[in-house]
């Protein structure tokens, strides 16, 4: 072949049309941006943003009402207008004119990438989540850690390396316990056919890691573990990690004001460690689900659970059948759809599904390049990926109690949402009536989580799959029995049952008076935490992705990550510069901040009435301990410093045995 194929960078002959290319298929609104850095012409913000028709923040959630085109989408003469600028403006090798943005400025910008009016409230966190500037430290920097003021962090996951990078920048010394063979965490463990994150790739990462180089708008997980080492290999944090050693338990030495930890190593080696502050970085979802189902053990073929995943396991010509309907599950199905003989989906609940275009999509070349060259284009891309999937959300799981009880939706926002699944799944399944009553969910949306497919039900419309709406009843040596009597025949079943909800407590933590997080929380059933972090009666020790602060309304992960290693830095510096040893939640102040958590959970579809079917988002009682009830600029907010009037103090800080083991 002798034409040029536009696509591909590396067949372009020279810069200068690696830029036409990257000009040709990049954001506009993002490429904008980049003209207004690189010329420091702020016009351009009036010329094309008086040509944009710009709304109040997320004023389709809220009125229902769907628009034509998806939030912030650029009409296309002004998108071809903002291209040919560019041609004429911009140079193979851009330098910027204008840096980041004062804030004034910024909200402008900000208001015309988006095509929403950004207020100044939002300011500090996009230029953070943005990766225009790092997390600012708001406790004065004055004291350095000394060596005694050792630091043990739990768990390598995305908090754990984050908390790692943020501890050595600081200062401190420190030591991250894994008990895998590497970092990552869930990418780590989730290797299953189609495991990928449901959030965007160029949000999904560290607002102070940004990468250029993602392959797909949603990263598969193998791309997105790569991601973690190449971040841990920057911060040469290997060093600091012990892998294969678990930690059996926490204790807090009241004398010493220090936490004794316990771990063994896969030889059996016990070490008893002594540290200033023990940070748990473990998630919430940690031990797999197995359900316990009759003659499991009976079953001649295969079984294997997703979080377990047999990479040997060859699915060719093979009868298998898959249990659950989560996002584990539909991604399984349809990765795997075209290996198997014959594939059965067992589904006791269906979720919610709705369509996402980008999902399994390629990162052009040229938009690579954009992100790699072109002065700051990167960080408004990111804005934008960060904007139209957060507290413009917030309405959606939200009651509109006169709304909700004539309707199965909450409210017009949530109406909205419906409707988007339930015309897809028409449209997915024209003449097949049965798999659309058999796919409709009987719950609100986001009761529980809206799942993006990446070609779900394009693998149920195959002849060689079969949906059934039931469950196990048992196994037996050739099969399934599902508890509509069905006989499944079998050669590999495989479970995509998720996980147990697990708030730290598979660990033994003692704290003052001996008294146990697994006492204080009920054996997990009722965990409670002030900011999502701290617990009474256990001081010095942080709960990263605790009781109460996930971002279910939208964002990710990562911001969760952050916001939490912020507040805990914040917290180990006011030690450090008042001369405390430690400090402790007051009892009365946790509780007050759960009553309110409750409050304003009383009027999502996680508690409200109807809600019942929710899963791990609600404890035995109903109460919901997983959703965070604020929207994500307050919680951020909230956790910026430590408020003093909130903590007890402990003692004066004390020199000996920090970071010391001793082995048995």
């Amino acid at each position: 072949m002798t034409d040029t194929v536009v696509a591909d960078i590396g067949a372009l002959p020279d810069r200068k049309a690696q830029l036409d290319n990257a000009i040709a298929v990049c954001d506009p609104a993002a490429l904008l941006m980049s003209m207004v850095h690189v010329t420091g012409d702020t016009a351009l913000l009036d010329e094309f943003g008086a040509r944009l028709s710009i709304v109040e923040p997320g004023i389709h959630y809220r009125t229902g009402i769907r628009p034509v085109t998806p939030p912030g989408t650029y009409p296309d003469d002004v998108a071809e207008d903002i291209r040919a600028r560019a041609r004429r403006i911009l140079t193979p090798d851009p330098v910027a004119e204008l840096g980041v943005p004062d804030g004034e400025l910024f909200n402008r910008m900000a208001t015309v990438c988006t095509s929403e009016w950004v207020d100044a409230e939002f300011t500090p966190i996009l230029l953070e989540q943005s990766g225009f500037t790092k997390d600012r430290r708001h406790v004065p920097v004055t004291v350095t850690p000394p060596a005694d003021f050792e630091v043990i962090v739990i768990g390598a996951g995305i908090v754990g390396v984050n908390a790692g990078i943020k501890l050595g920048e600081a200062g401190f010394g420190f030591t991250i316990f894994e008990e895998r063979d590497d970092i990552g965490g869930t990418w780590f463990r989730n290797t299953y056919p189609g495991a990928a994150v449901d959030t965007p790739s160029h949000y999904y990462s560290y607002s102070f890691e940004l990468n250029p180089n993602w392959t797909k708008y949603y990263p598969t997980g193998p791309e997105y573990q790569r991601y973690l080492l190449d971040v841990v290999e920057k911060y040469r944090l290997r060093d600091h990690i012990r892998f294969g050693t678990r930690v059996r338990s926490a204790t807090w030495l009241e004398r010493e004001n220090r936490w004794e930890v316990v771990t063994e190593d896969r030889a059996g080696t016990v070490v008893r460690h002594r540290a200033r502050a023990v940070v748990t970085a473990l998630g919430m979802l940690n031990a797999a689900n197995i359900p316990d189902v009759e003659g499991m053990d009976t079953f001649a073929g295969s079984i294997v659970h997703t979080a377990e995943w047999d990479a040997d396991l060859d699915l060719r010509g093979k009868r298998v059948v898959v249990l659950g309907t989560g996002c584990t599950s539909v991604q399984v199905v349809a990765s795997i759809v075209d290996e198997v003989d014959a594939l059965d989906v067992v589904v006791r609940s269906p979720h919610w599904l709705v369509p996402e275009k980008a999902v399994g999509g390629d990162v052009t070349e040229g938009e690579k390049w954009a992100l790699t060259h072109l002065p700051f284009y990167d960080r408004w891309f990111r804005l934008r990926a960060y904007w139209f999937a957060s507290d413009n959300l917030y309405p959606m799981p939200r009651i509109d109690k006169e709304w909700a009880a004539t309707h199965l939706s909450a409210s017009p926002a949530n109406d909205m949402a419906l409707r988007t699944a339930q015309e897809y799944l028409l449209a997915s399944f024209p003449d097949r009536p049965d798999l659309i009553e058999k796919l409709t969910p009987d719950f609100r949306p986001y009761a529980k989580r809206i799942v993006k497919d990446p070609g779900f039900f394009a693998a149920l419309n195959r002849d060689h799959v079969t949906l059934h709406r039931a469950s196990f009843d048992r196994v037996t040596p050739e099969g399934v029995v599902t508890t509509e009597g069905a006989f499944i025949p079998a050669d590999v079943i495989i479970l995509a049952t998720g996980f147990e909800l697990q708030f730290t407590t598979a660990i033994d933590i003692a704290g003052r008076d001996g008294r146990t997080l697994a006492q204080v929380w009920k054996d997990g059933d009722d965990p409670r935490a002030y900011l999502g972090v701290q617990v009474a009666g256990f001081p010095n020790l942080f709960i990263t992705a605790g009781p109460n602060s996930a971002p279910n309304h939208g964002a990710g992960h990562n911001i969760l990550s952050e916001e939490h290693v912020h507040y805990v830095m914040e917290c180990l510096q006011y030690l450090l510069e008042n001369d405390y040893a430690a400090m402790d939640v007051r009892q009365d102040v946790l509780d007050e901040y759960n009553r309110k958590v409750d409050e304003a959970l009383d009027d999502t579809v996680w508690v409200h009435p109807g809600a019942e079917i929710n899963g791990y988002y609600r404890n035995s009682s109903g109460r919901a301990i997983v959703p965070c009830p604020w929207r994500l600029v307050d919680y951020w907010t909230m956790l910026r410093e430590p408020d003093p009037e909130d903590l007890t103090f402990i003692g004066h800080a004390a020199t000996g045995n920090g970071g010391e083991a001793e082995e048995q």
